[in-house]
């Protein structure tokens, strides 16, 4: 979805993407390991904004910053494992 405008906040050991659409926020979060992998630990849209595609979203923006950073993920949220599963052009970030 292009018009969700996702937002990101880091910080020394890990960080978030998120969106906040009619008083709702919806976010995934990650820890660092090392300087070039990140974990995915979790995944969560309200239901007040379920079946809008923002969960994807989410990981996408994940996916698409870590290869332009050069990083690998270790999706152990379930949902964001899913997802990529789901997308084997995403596939190449895999830890």
């Amino acid at each position: 979805m292009t018009d969700i405008k996702i937002e990101r906040e880091e910080g020394p050991s890990g960080g978030r993407y998120f969106v906040r659409i009619d008083g709702h926020e919806a976010e995934m979060t990650y820890s660092k390991a090392g300087q070039t992998r990140i974990i995915i630990d979790h995944t969560g849209v309200p239901q007040a904004l379920s079946g809008r595609g923002i969960g994807q979203a989410l990981v996408e923006r994940g996916v698409m910053d870590a290869r332009k950073e050069g990083k690998t993920i270790i999706p152990l949220c379930p949902y964001a494992k899913a997802q990529i599963e789901k997308h084997p052009d995403w596939q190449d970030v895999l830890q």
